[in-house]
């Protein structure tokens, strides 16, 4: 499981070192790399196990093959995918679309997120931390107020 956030710097030629735990979870499921993306929903890259993206992959394929929406999630996610192996000393190189989605210049935030993880630039990712603490409260307090409701 990919826990915790690790901050490491990103060489001139966009190399990083992946947290030794990352690769060692990676390496336990068969892999010697991760796949990435941009994310949707944040500047960041979202960076996943084969076997994860092999699940969306069925998922879409699963859509009606004529349906907008199933090529708008393949081209979206899987078109720009990119499969990053680890090199000998344990570094992926990014890309420089990469890089520039997520704004990145010198150093990476690696932020787990339990099956999956992200790559940040630091000072974006504390900007959306909090933001999401705050909405990670406001929906823990709604969570609480259904439940009630549900006991009645």
């Amino acid at each position: 499981m990919f826990l915790s956030t690790y901050e490491n710097k990103i060489d001139k030629k966009g190399r990083v070192s992946v947290p030794a735990s990352f690769r060692s979870y990676l390496s336990n499921l068969g892999y010697n790399g991760v796949v990435c993306y941009p994310s949707f929903n944040n500047q960041s890259l979202e960076a996943w196990p084969q076997d994860r993206v092999e699940k969306i992959s069925n998922s879409i394929d699963s859509l009606n093959p004529f349906e907008e929406k199933r090529d708008f999630f393949a081209t979206s996610i899987l078109s720009e995918s990119i499969n990053l192996q680890f090199d000998s000393e344990g570094r992926i190189s990014l890309t420089p679309k990469l890089l520039k989605h997520a704004k990145i210049k010198n150093s990476i935030l690696f932020v787990g997120q339990g099956k999956t993880f992200q790559i940040w630039e630091p000072s974006i990712f504390e900007k959306f931390k909090i933001t999401a603490r705050k909405k990670a409260n406001l929906y823990r307090a709604s969570l609480k107020w259904e439940s009630q409701l549900n006991k009645s």
